[in-house]
C-alpha cells in the first residue's frame, strides 16, 4: 500500500514537470529567444504553484474527492495544453495569453496536489516520515522527467502525443486512486466513470493527433505540406506549391528550391574558388546537403565533413527521392563524411584541420543558435583552420536586420580574422548576407565551376558593394557572456512587423 502510494507521487510529480517543459519548449519554438520564454514559463508556473498550495488550506472535506478531481482536471488540462498551442499559434493572435493562461492554470492544479496528498496520508504515517517520502519521490519523479523528456518524449511521441500520454497518466493515476482510498470513498463508482471518461478523451487526443498538427500547420503555411516532423530539436515541415518546394525548421524559411541556388552558390563559391589548393572543407550546419552539392563541383576537394545537430534532417535529406535530388545526392557521396553532433562540442573534442569552412547555421533566433555566432566559437574554429584558409558565414539580413550582420562582422574582427562581407539577393528571402574570413587578405578568383546559374566571375565582386541602406552600422561583439547578436536579430525583425 505505502508503495502504491509514494508510486503515486513520483508520477503526479513526473507529469507537473513534464507540461511545464512542453509549455517552454513551444514557446522557445514558436516565439524564439529560449532563455526569456523558459525562464518566464518557469516563473510563472512556480509562482501558480505556490498559489495552490496556498488555496489548498481552504479545502476543509472530502479530500480523496477532491484530490482525484484536481488529478482528471491536471490531467485534461495538461494533456491537451500542447494541442491547444498549437492551435492558438496557428488560428489567434493571443498566443501568449493562452500560453501563460495554461501554465498558470496548470501550475495552481499541480501546487494543490502533494499539500492535499499530504493531508490524506497524515494518520497513516508520522509527519516526518511522511514528509521525506513524500518530497523524496516528488524529486525522484521530476528527475525521471527531466530525463524521459529530451531522451524519449520529444524524438519518439513529440510534443502534442507526449503531453496527452502524461495526461493519460494523471488520469490513471485518479483512476487508481479510487481503490487506494476507496474506504474514504462513499460514492467511489461516480468517480470511476469520470475518469474512464477522461481516459477516453485522452485517448482520443492522442488516436488525433495528427488531425491537429495538420490542422495547425495549414493555417500556419499557406501552401501544401508533403512533410511534417517533429525532431528532439526543432520541426520540419516541407511545402509544396507547383515545382516550390519549401523547408522549414520551427516555422523559419530556410529555403526555396526555385531560387536556393543563389544562396548556396553565394556561400560556396566565393570561398572555394579563391582556394585551388584546398583538399579538406567542413560544413557545419547545412543538414539538408545544398552547400554540400556546391562543394563537391570541386574535383579537388577530396573529403567533406558535414557537422549537422539533428539526424532527423541528415537521414531525410539522404533519403527522400525528390530532396536527394535536390541535394545531387551529395549526402551519400563518397566523399562526404556526415556526423550529427552540437558543431561547439565537436570542434572542442575534434583535432581536424581543414583548409575552408563553409558555417550555415539557422539565424541568430536564440541564445542556443546565438552561441555559434560568438567571439568564443570563431576563435575555437579559428584551431581547425589552415594558416592560408578561409572560412564564411550565414550572417542574415543586412537590409532587413542590419545591425544583426554588422554585429557578426565586428565578432569576427574581435576574434582576430580579417572580414569580407557581401550579399546576395535571393527571391525568397530579399537581400542576403555573407562574411568571409581569414587571417590574410581575400581576394575574388579568376575562375568559376562550370555549371553555375547565378554567380559570374564579372557580377562576383559586385557583391562586395553595399547600398547605402546597408553599409556599416555600429554594433557591439557577440560573445558567449554577453550575446548581444539575440537581442540585436530580435530587435530588428521586430521593427518589420510594426
Amino acid at each position: 500500500m505505502a508503495i502504491a502510494l509514494f508510486l503515486s507521487v513520483l508520477l503526479i510529480a513526473a507529469c507537473g514537470l513534464i507540461y511545464e517543459l512542453i509549455a517552454g519548449t513551444l514557446a522557445s519554438y514558436l516565439l524564439g529567444d529560449s532563455i526569456l520564454q523558459f525562464s518566464t514559463v518557469i516563473g510563472a508556473y512556480l509562482f501558480a504553484m505556490g498559489v495552490g498550495s496556498w488555496l489548498s488550506r481552504f479545502i476543509g472535506k472530502g479530500l480523496v474527492q477532491r484530490f482525484i478531481t484536481i488529478e482528471l482536471l491536471v490531467g485534461l488540462v495538461g494533456g491537451f495544453s500542447s494541442s491547444i498551442l498549437f492551435l492558438a499559434f496557428a488560428y489567434t493572435q493571443a498566443f501568449r495569453f493562452v500560453l501563460y493562461l495554461l501554465v498558470i492554470i496548470v501550475g495552481i492544479l499541480v501546487g494543490l496536489e502533494i499539500p492535499l496528498l499530504m493531508r490524506i496520508l497524515k494518520d497513516r504515517f508520522q509527519f516526518r516520515d511522511l514528509v521525506a517520502h513524500v518530497l523524496t519521490f516528488d524529486y525522484l519523479g521530476a528527475l525521471g522527467a527531466s530525463l524521459l523528456f529530451p531522451l524519449v518524449l520529444v524524438p519518439k511521441l513529440g510534443l502534442v502525443r507526449g503531453a496527452l500520454l502524461f495526461g493519460i497518466v494523471n488520469a490513471a493515476v485518479a483512476l487508481w486512486s479510487t481503490w487506494l482510498f476507496r474506504e474514504q470513498l462513499p460514492r467511489h463508482q461516480g468517480l470511476r466513470v469520470l475518469c474512464a471518461l477522461v481516459l477516453l478523451a485522452l485517448g482520443g487526443g492522442m488516436f488525433s493527433a495528427d488531425y491537429v498538427m495538420a490542422a495547425a500547420d495549414e493555417n500556419l503555411y499557406s501552401d501544401e505540406i508533403i512533410l511534417s516532423r517533429q525532431t528532439r530539436y526543432q520541426r520540419i515541415v516541407l511545402t509544396r506549391w507547383k515545382d516550390d518546394i519549401r523547408l522549414f525548421l520551427s516555422s523559419h524559411l530556410q529555403f526555396s528550391s526555385r531560387d536556393e541556388y543563389r544562396y548556396h552558390e553565394g556561400l560556396v563559391h566565393p570561398v572555394l574558388a579563391a582556394l585551388p589548393t584546398a583538399r579538406r572543407v567542413l560544413v557545419l550546419g547545412g543538414g539538408d546537403g545544398l552547400a554540400a552539392r556546391e562543394i563537391l563541383k570541386y574535383p579537388h576537394i577530396e573529403q567533406v565533413t558535414l557537422v549537422d545537430l539533428d539526424p532527423e534532417m541528415t537521414s531525410l535529406f539522404s533519403t527522400h527521392g525528390y530532396l536527394k535530388q535536390l541535394n545531387a545526392g551529395s549526402l551519400t557521396n563518397p566523399r562526404m563524411r556526415v556526423i550529427n553532433a552540437d558543431a561547439f562540442v565537436w570542434l572542442e573534442q575534434s583535432r581536424d584541420l581543414f583548409d575552408a569552412v563553409i558555417i550555415d547555421f539557422p539565424d541568430p533566433t536564440n541564445f542556443s543558435l546565438g552561441k555559434l555566432y560568438t567571439t568564443a566559437f570563431y576563435r575555437l574554429l579559428g584551431h581547425h583552420l589552415s594558416q592560408s584558409g578561409f572560412f564564411v558565414v550565414q550572417s542574415t539580413s543586412p537590409l532587413f536586420a542590419r545591425q544583426s550582420f554588422w554585429c557578426i562582422v565586428e565578432t569576427l574582427k574581435a576574434a582576430q580574422f580579417q572580414t569580407f562581407p557581401y550579399h546576395v539577393y535571393v527571391p525568397s528571402f530579399g537581400e542576403w548576407g555573407f562574411v568571409i574570413a581569414g587571417r590574410q587578405p581575400w581576394h575574388p578568383p579568376v575562375t568559376l565551376p562550370a555549371g553555375l546559374r547565378y554567380l559570374t566571375v564579372s557580377n562576383l565582386p559586385t557583391l562586395f558593394d553595399f547600398p547605402l541602406d546597408m553599409t556599416a552600422v555600429t554594433a557591439e561583439p557577440n560573445r558567449l557572456n554577453d550575446q548581444a547578436l539575440v537581442r540585436y536579430y530580435e530587435e530588428d525583425w521586430k521593427k518589420l512587423t510594426h
